[in-house]
């Protein structure tokens, strides 16, 4: 037997346990990820949603207490502490996110060491799409901005736990952040086939970012989606408040500085948020936590933000160059459109100063 059949033998008798061996399976088109899904019909004609993630896809997620060493070696998921897929990491956030009160699927049934769920279908109406289609996105993203606003006013615990299923809830460290910034150094030249930046350059970038990164470590005291954007956000306007708001892929979620999800979806590459709406979800977010200090969480929103679009930029040259898919090119004059609002904050004239030199306007697309 190979491994593919022995993978869906697994699947057909987990199916079987929990009831649904008789629903009719229709596949779904993937993200860039190791997961499959698939939609499952049941005889009474709901639906629901198959998560397939294989536990050894990929390389393994940070251990608690874990030293940056130790996460080198282990490889790139510790690094950045992403969850490498892990159902149980998928199972328990979503347990405490609706706590919360918030839409995260529910779970029907899980088996965390095979690597498989059965989820509730939150449907396709994904804001993406429904702004495609000619909607109105001013009443999506206020909803976007009131589930968050909701999160970070909880402080999150150590250990997300649902259904007996733990996740440890990270914080994204320097360590994790280093590792976002890097990847632009890294692959950037790659992308526009010209020399690695010398020692002077990487030890500027370095001084920029340094301190950022430790603001950013010693402020992390909220629940991170950490990929909180259109293409993740279902709306479902038949439920109420931040309800309105279906959520999807968290399973990387870490603790974090509130501006970190804030950059994810108004900073969107995938889609053209302009400033005027960055501008209104701002407005009502620091209407939603009127104790913040407004200019001083703008500083931390701007900078984390510029970390974050540098990291995304990074990501894709990588996406284009090293796996061939030069569609994540075409995204990049977007993001650094956004970096330019960043940069626009007085504080990031180091930053500016660095990319001016480096990576001058002609050669930022």
């Amino acid at each position: 037997m190979t491994l593919s059949s022995e993978r869906e033998a697994l699947k057909a008798e987990f199916l079987r346990g929990a009831g649904l061996g008789d629903a009719r399976r229709e596949p779904l088109s993937g993200d860039a990820s190791t997961r499959a899904y698939e939609r499952l019909r049941t005889a009474t004609g709901t639906t629901l949603i198959f998560m397939d993630q294989p536990p050894s896809a990929e390389t393994a997620p940070c251990p608690p207490g874990a030293t940056p060493a130790e996460r080198a070696a282990l490889g790139y998921n510790a690094l950045a502490r992403l969850a490498a897929g892990r159902v149980d990491a998928f199972v328990a956030t979503a347990g405490w996110l609706r706590e919360q009160g918030l839409s995260a699927p529910a779970i029907v049934a899980a088996d965390p060491r095979a690597g498989l769920a059965v989820l509730e279908d939150l449907g396709d109406d994904l804001f993406a799409r429904l702004i495609e289609q000619g909607q109105d996105e001013a009443p999506m993203y206020a909803g976007a901005i009131e589930a968050l606003a909701r999160l970070h006013a909880v402080t999150p615990p150590d250990v997300l736990s649902y259904g007996g299923v733990s996740w440890p809830l990270l914080t994204y460290d320097e360590t994790a952040l280093a590792t976002a910034d890097g990847i632009f150094i890294e692959w950037l030249p790659k992308l526009k086939a010209q020399p690695a930046f010398g020692p002077g350059a990487v030890a500027g970038w370095e001084a920029v970012w340094g301190p950022i990164r430790r603001y950013g470590d010693a402020n992390a005291t909220v629940f991170c989606h950490r990929d909180y954007h259109a293409e993740n956000l279902i709306w479902l306007p038949g439920r109420s408040g931040a309800g309105r708001v279906g959520l999807l892929d968290f399973q990387d979620a870490l603790k974090a500085h509130p501006a970190w999800d804030l950059s994810m979806l108004l900073h969107d590459a995938r889609r053209q948020v302009t400033p005027q709406r960055e501008a209104a979800c701002l407005d009502l977010y620091f209407r939603l936590r009127p104790g913040l200090d407004r200019q001083a969480f703008l500083a931390d929103f701007h900078s984390l933000g510029a970390l974050n679009i540098v990291r995304i930029l990074g990501i894709f040259a990588r996406l284009a160059t090293r796996d061939g898919k030069p569609r994540y090119a075409a995204l990049m004059p977007r993001l650094w459109g956004y970096l330019d609002r960043c940069l626009a904050d007085p504080a990031l004239s180091g930053l500016a100063a660095w990319l001016d030199r480096h990576v001058p306007a002609g050669a930022r697309s």
